[in-house]
């Protein structure tokens, strides 16, 4: 029935009841549903097959069809049945439909009848005059293939079907009923998958929905919508549908503009032409709902693909220039035979593995001047060949290797449509559809053109996203430093989660920088806000703090000097900031805090943690606030927890919850730091709602024994140089390194010659460290820092440093409390 009469309420009363009639217009009509089974006997009988012919399940089940159903002409048998009147052939029920069965096996049937009911059943007559007689109209749909299944019949009561205010018996409208699965029929699945044998261009879904329907609501479908499934012709497949609903329209405007109602073919082909306009405009108006969901690159070329199969072709392929796959910068220039194209997606309606296997998906291939495709792409315009021959097909076969693609193509319709957008062709559409369809025609190609181009800037603006996206990570991990996993007396492990938000780069990071002393500082910080102004502000700041940190201030200090410097950058640099300073030889944390969350200690003694109480000063940027420091002592093996708040936080949870999780997951026993690290992150990362980035330091501090380290005090003669050698020599041989004693002795007699020459008046100290390396460190009280000479043939003085720089595997110059320190050092020889 026509889509404008569908409702959703089924009729007050079923056939055989004594109420009035309702009208035609409810939308649905009781049905009954009978199957019958290739002996003739019936092996399904709904309840409104109960209802209609007044017979119960129990009685009908086993019992031949011909003895309860009014279908002559359905079985080949039938000789007498049930007492009833045959009425003239119904032909309102579309192509196809017949009254009689080659066989009982060969097409649908119909019909219509006055049926007897028995009486004594338990509905009344539907006969309004009292007579035990009913009207009956029925359809029997002849199942094929496997299952004992031969025959379905559906039978409705055509009272229900009579318009209200005539009375003469006339049908309302046409009916085509169909169905599909969920039902206590055993045989439900494989009717609804012979279901488009019996309505074509019907999916397993659209089928299995209906059969549900009709089996176990008792209503027939009247008319379905496929749009989105059903082949296009070259002329849009303007359907009877399509034609009556132009005809409503057109008497409609007729009707308010006081004209006369048009007749039957009046201006038939003006509503052919205005319905395939509609039913064009209909199609791009639903692909552009179905592209585009997202800003995913690989997602919309699926979208693009799948949005035109099979309604509009076949077969497409998406192909997109090399740039644009990568997420790099905008193509340059017209493609030329030298273009790599790349096969994104393939979409078709063939079986399963025919085309993956031929033209696999991920393939980069170039194409020749002479195919439709090269036409397409430097031309920008649609492309179409109404039939592939079989010498373009083998010219097109021929640019793929050991690969004979002809029989996909050969014999098919073809349209290549450009994706452009801006005026730059960034990839190309093939669209085929199979010999047995109609070719594309010029409205084809205009329709594709237009897809193309809405396809194309979906395509484009994904690409624009994807390569933003890249950039803005490639910014990020710049910004965010490379920490050896071992430094001076501790081990280092460090994790770094974007953020879900703006591009997914945030302004959090971590560091470590080397100090004097065999001293490494540890910094975590989280500047407020999201996106490129956070992390290019973040650079600064951990620029700055690296500086800092390179001239040995105290943590306070630190903190204090980086306030000032944003305050100077602007009203809006805002960032909390964590700085710790380990002395591995002293076992000693120096830490300052600026609005930052605590850190985590966790003691190697007993594996107990706890977050450390340090005064908590004004976030960076403020101004105005005073920072503190404090010190706190640690044994070997102690670990120190560091990270920003975007890894405790929750919203609408309390942050004591997140610290509290975080103290319970860092004081998990674990075979690495690596999988310490990944025991925190999955602690506290699996609840959900994450928006933030996250920065996490972790590091074990191993700490220096005293017997790996040896410390000298030599007055201002230049007699100590040897002595200061001598002494090397000696301490090396005792630690087992005489392979380093030669290195070692030129250049602590380089560094201790400029130490004695430029100190004022206080001893120069040197100390040797034995850890990973062989760290040598040399203090005097002059400021002044010394730097690389480039020394002449005839200068007495600039080589020592450039011997040091030559030999050292690492050297460095730093400002102390009381004047400089010079270090070196060397790599240990192999065990």
């Amino acid at each position: 029935m026509d889509r404008g009469t569908e409702r959703d309420t089924p009729p007050s009363r079923g056939a055989g009841s004594g109420a009035a009639p309702e009208p035609a217009d409810t939308g649905r009509v009781p049905l009954a549903v009978v199957v019958v089974d290739r002996a003739g006997l019936v092996s399904h009988w709904s309840s409104g097959a109960r209802r209609l012919f007044g017979v119960g399940k129990d009685e009908a089940i086993g019992r031949h069809a011909i003895d309860l159903l009014p279908v002559s002409g359905a079985l080949p048998d039938i000789d007498d049945g049930p007492p009833h009147e045959e009425y003239a052939p119904y032909d309102g029920l579309g192509p196809g439909l017949g009254t009689s069965l080659d066989g009982g096996l060969g097409y649908p049937s119909a019909g219509r009848a006055r049926l007897t009911v028995p009486s004594g059943t338990e509905v009344p007559p539907a006969d309004a005059c009292g007579r035990n007689r009913v009207d009956v109209l029925w359809w029997a749909y002849p199942l094929v293939g496997p299952g004992s299944e031969r025959l379905l019949v559906l039978a409705a009561d055509a009272e229900a079907l009579h318009r209200p205010d005539t009375g003469d018996g006339t049908l309302v409208e046409r009916i085509a009923p169909g169905f599909a699965l969920h039902t206590d029929f055993p045989g439900a699945e494989d009717l609804a998958r012979r279901l488009p044998e019996i309505l074509p261009s019907m999916s397993v879904g659209d089928s299995a929905r209906i059969v549900s329907q009709v089996l176990e609501l008792g209503y027939p479908v009247l008319e379905f919508s496929q749009n989105d499934r059903v082949p296009v012709t070259p002329d849009w497949g303007v359907a009877r549908r399509v034609e009556r609903r132009v005809r409503r329209e057109r008497a409609a405007r007729a009707a308010a503009s006081g004209r006369p109602l048009p007749k039957e073919g009046d201006d038939e082909g003006e509503d052919l032409e205005y319905a395939a306009v509609r039913e064009r405009l209909e199609f791009l108006n639903e692909v552009s709902g179905k592209i585009g969901t997202s800003l995913d690159l690989a997602r919309t070329i699926g979208e693009v693909s799948r949005a035109v199969v099979p309604r509009f072709t076949d077969v497409a392929g998406t192909y997109l220039r090399e740039q644009v796959v990568a997420g790099e910068g905008f193509p340059d220039g017209v493609p030329d035979t030298r273009t790599m194209w790349h096969r994104v997606a393939l979409e078709h309606t063939d079986e399963p593995g025919r085309w993956d296997d031929v033209v696999p998906v991920g393939e980069a291939m170039p194409f020749p001047a002479h195919t439709p495709f090269f036409q397409c792409m430097t031309s920008g315009e649609p492309v179409l060949v109404p039939r592939i021959s079989e010498q373009l097909g083998h010219a097109i076969a021929s640019q793929f290797d050991k690969r004979d693609i002809r029989p996909l193509i050969t014999g098919r319709s073809m349209l290549v449509v450009p994706l452009k957008a801006r005026h730059v062709v960034l990839g190309f559409m093939i669209l085929l559809r199979h010999p047995e369809r109609a070719e594309f025609n010029d409205m084809d190609r205009v329709t594709g053109a237009e897809l193309a181009a809405r396809a194309g800037l979906v395509l484009d603006n994904a690409r624009m996203y994807t390569h933003q996206e890249n950039v803005a990570e490639t910014l990020q991990d710049s910004m965010l430093p490379h920490i050896p996993p071992r430094m001076a007396g501790c081990d280092i492990a460090t994790r770094y989660l974007p953020g879900t938000l703006l591009g997914r780069i945030g302004g959090d990071w971590f560091d470590s920088v080397k100090l004097p002393g065999a001293r490494t500082a540890l910094v975590v910080g989280d500047v407020m806000g999201h996106g490129l102004n956070s992390a290019a502000m973040m650079g600064q700041l951990r620029t700055a703090v690296q500086t800092m940190a390179a001239l040995d201030l105290p943590p306070a200090q630190l903190l204090r000097n980086l306030d000032d410097l944003a305050q100077r950058l602007g009203e809006t640099y805002l960032a909390t900031c964590l700085y710790a300073v380990y002395d591995p030889i002293a076992g000693e944390l120096h830490l300052a805090n600026a609005g930052h969350i605590p850190p985590v200690l966790v003691r190697a003694a007993d594996g107990r943690s706890e977050l450390l109480d340090l005064p908590t000063g004004a976030p960076i940027g403020v101004g105005g606030v005073p920072f503190e420091a404090v010190r706190v002592r640690v044994a070997p093996g102690d670990r120190l927890v560091m990270c920003t708040d975007g890894l405790v936080e929750m919203r609408g949870e309390d942050i004591g919850v997140g610290l509290a999780t975080l103290c319970e997951s860092a004081a998990h026993p674990a075979a690495s730091m690596d999988d310490a690290c990944d025991t925190i992150i999955r602690a506290l990362n699996t609840r959900g709602g994450r928006k933030d980035d996250v920065a996490l330091l972790l590091t074990r501090l191993n700490g220096i024994e005293p017997d790996d380290v040896a410390e000298w005090t030599f007055p201002l003669d230049p007699a100590q140089v040897g002595r200061a050698r001598a002494v090397v020599r000696e301490q090396l041989h005792d630690w087992g390194l005489a392979l380093l004693a030669g290195q070692a002795e030129l250049m602590v007699s380089e560094v201790v010659t400029n130490a004695v020459r430029h100190s004022h008046g206080r001893p120069v100290t040197m100390r040797l460290v034995r850890g990973d390396t062989l760290l040598c460190e040399v203090d005097d009280d002059d400021h002044e820092l010394p730097t690389l000479l480039s020394a002449g043939p005839d200068d007495e003085a600039g080589r020592g440093l450039r011997v040091v720089s030559t030999l050292a595997r690492e050297w460095g110059t730093s400002r102390t409390a009381a004047g400089k320190s010079v270090w070196f050092e060397l790599t240990l020889p192999r065990r």
